[in-house]
């Protein structure tokens, strides 16, 4: 009797912590997995047996936001269509959760409910691009299969005392900011930044898939009052930092708010003469630097209405804790 769930990316951040947290018979595919697997081998999910599989958890995908247009395509959009193909062959299949992210949004201002979006508005990166792309794929063209999508925000944090054991580009800015080497910083000081944690996201989706209704879309975010702004985040990094004698040796200066074409001007100018540090967590940020003129206000009502009892933790607190994490760790090489 099928039984088991299958989870993408079991190896990664979130599928390892997701298969802890359930329990039961889990089928680990992907890297660092069970069952090793590539999305874009022609047959992925050739040596898991269908008919043992009652629920999917599709969280293997390219993070990066700089991916190329190529491998987003051939990894997240493909890559997610022959898991969906898999899927449709397994008789016993309860659920399929499609970790997604809350930037399918793109670049839409405003509200964003737990709905559908259209895309209209563009998108900052291939990885943005790639995950809607998706989303609209499994709404579509497999919309009788019992899914349901998580949008997931930006983990900063394995959980509320700020460990980080995995880096992004938020802590490639931090490090940037923490070595004096970012003189601009592109964005709106009032634009509400949307920080979860490793620990808030397995539970809110342990949450969904106990209870959660099928065929329905959950933003795994806390609301914009709950959330610190990109002026607070950097105000709170700098008072944090300065804690610390090294970094106010340095007497690093908080960087200048610039607008889009200032930045992207500083990012031309790090690409031909830095390939060091500096080169690196620019370039992260710099796939991203769009969407922080783009003021979102982010609904999770489907969530709370499941996951109510998931508190957010103090925004600012949180930022503190993440600092005082990399500067004790030297940014995760010590």
């Amino acid at each position: 009797m099928a039984a088991a769930t299958l989870i993408t990316g079991g190896g990664g951040y979130v599928g390892r912590r997701l298969a802890e947290r359930l329990g039961g018979e889990i089928v680990l595919w992907g890297h660092g997995g069970g069952t090793p697997g590539e999305l874009t081998d022609t047959e992925p999910f050739a040596d898991v047996d269908p008919k043992s599989i009652c629920r999917i958890i599709h969280s293997a995908a390219v993070t990066r936001f700089n991916v190329d247009p190529q491998t987003a395509q051939e990894v997240n959009v493909e890559g997610t269509r022959k898991l969906l193909q898999f899927a449709a062959r397994c008789p016993a299949l309860e659920s399929i959760d499609f970790l997604s992210t809350v930037y399918a949004a793109g670049l839409r201002d405003g509200v964003i409910a737990e709905e559908p979006s259209d895309g209209a508005a563009g998108f900052a990166n291939e990885y943005e691009r790639s995950k809607w792309t998706a989303e609209e794929m499994l709404m579509h063209d497999f919309a009788a299969m019992p899914w349901r999508i998580e949008r997931i925000a930006t983990v900063i944090a394995d959980d509320d005392s700020g460990r980080v054991t995995q880096q992004n580009a938020v802590h490639n800015t931090l490090k940037l900011l923490y070595y004096g080497l970012m003189s601009l910083i592109p964005g709106k000081p009032e634009l509400p930044l949307y920080f979860v944690t490793a620990g808030f996201v397995v539970e809110a989706i342990a949450a969904v898939m106990a209870n959660g209704p099928l065929r329905q879309i959950y933003h795994v975010c806390h609301t914009r009052p709950e959330s610190i702004t990109l002026g607070a985040f950097v105000d709170t990094v700098f008072a944090t930092f300065e804690e610390d004698p090294k970094f106010r040796a340095r007497r690093a200066l908080k960087p200048l708010y610039s607008d889009a074409e200032s930045f992207d001007l500083m990012v031309k100018q790090v690409a031909n003469f830095s390939g060091g540090i500096l080169g690196q967590a620019v370039g992260s940020v710099a796939p991203f630097a769009r969407e922080l003129f783009s003021v979102k206000e982010f609904r999770n009502d489907r969530l709370q209405s499941i996951a109510g009892a998931l508190r957010a933790p103090d925004p600012v607190q949180l930022v503190v804790n993440v600092c005082h994490n990399l500067i004790e760790t030297r940014f995760g090489t010590k």
